[in-house]
């Protein structure tokens, strides 16, 4: 029989447990909704990110939540599996039925407990709102062995009442007591003396494990929810990305980063593979369509990319000088370094060595303008761009021909006319111009008439452009003259300049003999 929390937290005080609740509280986003199979998926990934326990829901709200949570209990292995009741009678069984065939079921359940919430939200007393909890708490104990009881708003709640409330709880049978800043209210020092308060002076604390669950309404649900596992909380409630109502909560890639890096710090520990936050981060915000902002600590594209020339050369001579997290431990590949216009020639240099591309100093000045000019009209240069920009700016072949102008008309009821101006090394021009089935078709057979040489095109591919109204286009096309392959690559925001550029590069590699044995 799988030990309970409590029983593991008495003997390894050091452990903080993982409730992650974005299959409930994180799926109360505004526009945010998960059918049953999508809440499925995340539920796997949340038992391969190693969370303690999974939310699954709140069953009484609607038939398919209820389906989704027994659909996790039944399939699920290794997390405990609950879901949230108020504190009736109906919840309650909404919840049991839902969630009792899990290997490891709990239920919770919430109840108001500020003055706030007790006078203007439910308009009862003091007592009648310690009887009801009190007697939901017992009547789930009937049906599981573990409860948890949330006093909602304990955050802006009277503290003597807030600890008189669990107390009784605890005697009913809850096993994990939830001290949850509902509103985001708290301020992180006021929230851990609250939670040292709440621990302190109830009798008998040790038979229930302590959790925290705060929401981000000051941007300070993370902060609250450290200082209160510093005040004694073992268990925190999460969501990935930090999602949930109004600002969100508690992010759980933060929470457990914290501890983990400042170990020192905190002397604690999770027990979540920390390899896998990027994985599961991104399958959230692509069910819920809740885009992770940049910015976003732990996960956030940028959250291992430097853009200053300074960081850069930094991070270059030594990733600990603007490093405290290794990338890959939150599952980023590695570092990425923002070429843009901020950044300087080492940048740069390491960027294109990391390309395998090697250039002496005249054709490293020459890509070091092109880049410079390029960046000037770019936000970010890609990996992409750079590859692009070395096969046209650096060319790997003599230029028998270079291109001066090209001038495309297509339409879906006109017929595609190219015309197109080429200098020879001498510095002469010749003009060629041509209909075709298509813009490509036209560009190229009006090259074929200005130079004389007609080849057959047998490939053509727009390279993977990463997204950006400014992204620089690439083409890579393959020709083949006399059974011989040659192989261009062109690069321009407008990709028919770009396929004009690659027919070229391969063209001057035709003329320059340079054969490339195709292959399979």
């Amino acid at each position: 029989m799988n030990e309970s929390q409590v029983e593991i937290a008495r003997k390894d005080p050091n452990r903080v447990f993982i409730l992650d609740t974005t299959l409930r509280d994180g799926e109360q986003s505004p526009g945010a909704h998960l059918n049953a199979e999508e809440k499925l998926r995340i539920a796997h990934q949340l038992a391969t990110l190693g969370v303690d326990v999974i939310e699954a829901g709140f069953p009484i709200s609607s038939p398919g939540d209820f389906e989704a949570c027994k659909r996790i209990a039944r399939e699920i292995e290794g997390p405990v599996i609950t879901a949230l009741a108020r504190a009736v009678k109906e919840d309650i069984d909404a919840v049991w039925n839902a969630i009792k065939d899990a290997a490891r079921p709990q239920i919770h359940i919430v109840l108001s407990v500020s003055d706030i919430h007790i006078e203007r939200k439910l308009k009862l007393t003091r007592d009648e709102v310690l009887k009801r909890g009190v007697e939901a708490v017992k009547y789930a104990k009937e049906l599981c062995e573990e409860v948890e009881y949330s006093p909602e708003d304990a955050g802006r709640a009277d503290r003597d009442y807030l600890v008189e409330t669990v107390e009784r709880v605890i005697d009913a049978g809850a096993t994990v007591i939830n001290i949850p800043d509902t509103t985001g209210y708290c301020m992180p020092e006021e929230f851990g003396a609250l939670i040292e308060y709440v621990i302190k002076n109830v009798r008998h604390p040790e038979r229930a494990i302590f959790s925290v669950h705060c929401h981000n309404d000051l941007g300070l649900a993370t902060a609250n929810t450290l200082a209160g596992i510093r005040a004694g909380a073992r268990r925190a409630e999460c969501t990935i990305n930090g999602i949930g109502e109004r600002a969100g909560n508690t992010s759980l890639e933060e929470v457990v980063m914290a501890i983990r890096t400042r170990k020192d710090f905190f002397g604690l520990y999770t027990g979540i593979d920390t390899t896998q936050l990027m994985r599961t981060s991104r399958l959230v915000s692509q069910l819920t369509g809740i885009m992770v902002q940049p910015n976003k600590a732990i996960v956030g594209a940028n959250a291992f990319a430097h853009a200053s020339g300074i960081h850069q050369d930094g991070i270059l001579k030594d990733k600990i000088n603007y490093e405290i997290m290794k990338p890959q431990d939150v599952g980023f590949e590695e570092s990425r370094i923002y070429l843009s216009a901020r950044s300087g020639r080492h940048a740069f240099r390491h960027r294109l060595k990391q390309l395998g591309i090697h250039l002496e100093e005249p054709e490293f000045t020459k890509a070091w303008n092109a880049f410079l000019a390029l960046a000037d009209r770019k936000k970010e240069v890609t990996d992409l761009d750079l590859e692009t920009l070395i096969a046209d700016h650096v060319p790997q072949a003599v230029e028998h021909w270079i291109l001066d102008t090209v001038q495309v008309t297509t339409g879906n009821k006109s017929l595609p006319m190219a015309t197109v101006i080429l200098r020879d090394k001498n510095n002469n021009q010749v003009e060629g111009a041509s209909s075709g089935d298509g813009p490509i078709d036209a560009i190229i057979k009006a090259i074929s008439k200005a130079t004389g040489v007609e080849a057959e095109l047998v490939d053509y591919k727009v390279g993977a452009i990463e997204p950006g109204e400014d992204a620089v286009g690439g083409v890579s096309l393959t020709l083949k003259y006399n059974d011989q392959i040659y192989n261009g690559h062109g690069a321009d925001t407008d990709i028919l300049v770009a396929s004009t550029k690659a027919y070229i590069a391969a063209l001057n590699k035709l003329l320059t003999g340079e054969r490339r044995t195709a292959t399979a």
